[in-house]
């Protein structure tokens, strides 16, 4: 398997993962939240705001899918390390709230730094091409007045 395909599949499963996420706590949010590590759970209107984690998650998928399926492959890697910093806060959360330390770093921690592989592989990927790129536009030639 080539290194981009190899590439293609981990963005791929992020997005997959992502759009996951996001639906289970949109439609179903008090099944979803269980799993997110919090030692508490929001009373009365309180399950809106997991609500909003969906949205969340439903919003990066929906970029990072955007870049995928239009193979804007440099551009994807700089977002897949930005969305990477969301399962991090998620994680600075639980542990902040005295949440399972299990699964703040094996969940959310761990997600983070596959999603953050994932994008600086891309960006490997990329570099090359976007070096050649750079090297290859002609100097702008200055015109006699």
């Amino acid at each position: 398997m080539s290194r981009k395909n190899l590439n293609t599949v981990l963005a791929t499963a992020t997005v997959l993962f992502t759009f996951y996420l996001g639906i289970s706590f949109v439609l179903a949010p008090a099944t979803a939240a269980p799993g997110f590590g919090l030692p508490s759970w929001p009373s009365g209107d309180g399950s809106g705001f997991l609500i909003v984690k969906g949205c969340r998650e439903l919003a990066m998928g929906l970029g990072t899918g955007i870049l995928l399926v239009t193979d804007q492959r440099r551009a994807l890697g700089w977002i897949l390390l930005m969305t990477a910093v969301a399962p991090l806060g998620d994680m600075v959360n639980v542990l902040a709230h005295h949440g399972s330390t299990a699964t703040a770093f094996g969940v959310h921690g761990l997600t983070s730094a596959l999603i953050a592989a994932a994008g600086l592989l891309i960006l490997r990927e990329t570099s090359k091409a976007h070096k050649a790129q750079k090297t290859a536009a002609p100097a702008h030639a200055t015109q006699p007045a």
